[in-house]
């Protein structure tokens, strides 16, 4: 179920008081699905994203009364490009800092108006009605902008990746999954060591369901190093992770065949 973007509805519009220049943001993914401001939008017929990305922006200026500026993240390209639409719909590309307060301040003031943790419910609502490729696209939208505002590291950064994973193992996507939860497990190892074991899991339990041999071995070798810092450094207690990092190692000594994961160490949504 997708949505249609319609400003007059008052969780689609920025906060009262909100600065006329807060940019919105787009997403346009590989497959061409197109999200706008954390809202999957309906393309009819052959439609370009770019075109429709316009008009939704230009609403919100038609709306507002005043130009709307836009970040837009697409991945058909692999660009990033940013925009500002003036109510009667022209558009023109502006650079990062036109018109608009420095970065810091900036990401504040579109979070206070767009709230991320807004998105991610409803993300999750998506998921718990198994429309999965939706809530899939609007978490990698989430995820590319808050990195792209935030950085790889930032805590809602890292919660936004990591439900990207879990939803990339729940469509059977098994090899995005094991990326995009070791990136998790990387950086925690790396920035916050006491916290990572339960990333390290998740990736985990995604790694054990791939079935290339080079990506079982070179994914496994980075799992086994990061079960054994944990190791080392007194923090492999549970249990549970004490028989996920044995299977990592004895399947790496088998040569990378599978074997039987241990019941308790299936992927699980983060905590919120």
């Amino acid at each position: 179920m997708t949505h249609s973007l319609t400003p007059r509805d008052e969780g689609n519009l920025p906060a009262l008081g909100a600065a006329p220049l807060i940019r919105l943001d787009a997403y346009v993914a590989e497959d061409g699905s197109t999200v706008v401001n954390g809202h999957l939008l309906e393309m009819g017929g052959m439609r370009p994203p770019n075109e429709a990305i316009l008009d939704a922006v230009a609403m919100f200026a038609r709306t507002l009364g005043a130009p709307v500026a836009a970040t837009v993240i697409d991945r058909t390209v692999q660009q990033v490009a940013r925009l500002r639409v003036h109510p009667d719909g022209s558009s023109r590309t502006i650079a990062d800092e036109d018109d608009l307060p420095p970065g810091h301040e900036r990401t504040a003031a579109e979070e206070a108006a767009f709230p991320p943790l807004a998105r991610v419910e409803r993300i999750i609502q998506h998921a718990q009605r198994e429309e999965l490729h939706a809530a899939f696209v609007l978490a990698s939208a989430l995820r590319e902008h808050l990195t792209l505002r935030r950085g790889a590291e930032d805590e809602l950064s890292l919660e936004a990746r990591a439900i990207e994973a879990y939803l990339a193992y729940k469509r059977g996507d098994h090899m995005l999954s094991t990326v995009l939860a070791l990136t998790v497990a990387r950086i925690r190892c790396r920035t916050d060591l006491h916290r990572a074991a339960p990333d390290v899991a998740r990736a985990t339990a995604a790694w054990q369901r791939l079935w290339d041999e080079g990506q079982v071995a070179t994914r496994g070798q980075e799992l086994l190093h990061m079960w054994e810092r944990l190791s080392a450094a007194g923090l492999l207690q549970e249990p549970a992770h004490q028989a996920m990092a044995q299977a990592v190692r004895s399947r790496l000594a088998q040569g990378g065949r599978s074997v039987p994961p241990p019941a308790s160490a299936p992927a699980a949504l983060p905590a919120g």
